[in-house]
């Protein structure tokens, strides 16, 4: 039984190639996080050391022992649990792949197939992917290499190259809404609520449901916009400078505080076109109406293309505070409201 969520046609290819023996050596899953790109590689990893009828049966010993992390025939590489927060400064080096390949010349110790998953791929060093491609030439018997990628464009062509490409898409909002009341057994609005701030991505969504600090942090990130956009200029570049500093240490996080901002702003959107089945907020939606009567849709638009832009400029690696502020300075002023006409003046 495949656990993955939402991505039939990668649980579909996956599948044949098992039954028909046609499996490749290597494979580079390629998807936002979240997605599902881990469930589905440590599936595979079931899979290949599964000796059901149906695999991954996910109750034999070797299904369970890859769910736990204990299979000492599979191997997740990555960036060590420190360095996670700031990954884009960091690398994997050559000395976890030379070790990588050491273990891929010996034969499985106690499964069917040796499983090498490659998390972060995109941030192998030069040297690392290179040596790591003298293997996906020519690969060693009984081994799967499994790379994991947010970001092809950041992979050597040479490595692409060498490994059957598999794209897991966000679901569709519906979709995963559903599944996640069917498979999850979570309610029909919480469940969309998860689903469109998970923007399809149902990884995230179900740790929220399991996890009320997740939620807990996303209704304080949502205050504090309101509070910044109802505040002055001294709150809004105070603001900007917090962010700034979060940056050095924790981008994804500061990544994530603007994709809340432009979930904000595109609600607003929806509510002036008259689209307010689509927000993402739908818990907050009473607010977002209210909050939507006080600009106008060219500004709304504005702000969002302002959004977007800072977000870029952040991964190009402009000075963060200077991004933040601009965008601080983008943030379109209320409409003007008519005083009422007193008659008899």
């Amino acid at each position: 039984m495949w656990q993955v969520i939402g991505q039939a046609r990668a649980v579909s290819l996956l599948a044949h190639s098992l039954e028909s023996g046609t499996l490749s050596h290597a494979y580079l899953f390629i998807g936002p996080q979240h997605v599902g790109k881990m469930t589905l590689a440590l599936n595979l990893a079931q899979a290949l050391n599964c000796r059901a009828d149906d695999r991954p049966c996910l109750e034999c010993d070797s299904c369970r022992k890859i769910a736990a992390g204990t299979h000492s025939d599979i191997q997740v590489i990555g960036l060590a649990q420190n360095e996670e927060e700031n990954t884009e400064a960091k690398l994997i080096h050559t000395e976890q792949v030379k070790d990588v390949l050491h273990s891929a010349s010996l034969p499985p110790f106690e499964g069917m197939n040796k499983v090498f998953i490659i998390d972060g791929a995109e941030l192998l060093s030069i040297e690392a992917a290179n040596r790591l491609l003298k293997t996906l030439e020519e690969p060693e018997a009984r081994v799967t290499f499994i790379l994991l990628t947010t970001d092809e464009n950041k992979l050597l062509k040479t490595v692409i190259s060498r490994c059957q490409r598999i794209e897991l898409p966000p679901m569709s909002i519906a979709a995963e809404a559903q599944a996640l009341v069917e498979k999850r057994g979570i309610g029909p609005e919480r469940a969309r609520l998860l689903a469109g701030l998970s923007h399809g991505c149902p990884g995230w969504a179900i740790a929220a449901a399991s996890d009320e600090k997740i939620m807990e942090q996303r209704d304080k990130e949502l205050d504090q916009i309101i509070a910044i956009i109802e505040g002055g200029f001294e709150e809004r570049f105070a603001y900007a400078a917090r962010l700034a500093r979060g940056f050095t240490q924790n981008r994804r996080a500061v990544y994530n505080i603007l994709d809340t901002w432009l979930d904000f702003w595109r609600d607003l959107m929806l509510v002036k076109l008259e689209r307010e089945e689509m927000i993402t907020n739908i818990d907050k939606k009473d607010d977002i109406i209210k909050k939507a009567g006080n600009y106008n849709l060219p500004g709304i638009r504005g702000f969002i293309q302002s959004a977007a832009s800072a977000g870029r400029q952040l991964k190009q690696n402009v000075n963060p505070q200077l991004a933040l502020e601009v965008l601080m300075l983008d943030i379109p002023g209320e409409e003007a409201k008519s005083s009422p006409i007193v008659s008899g003046a």
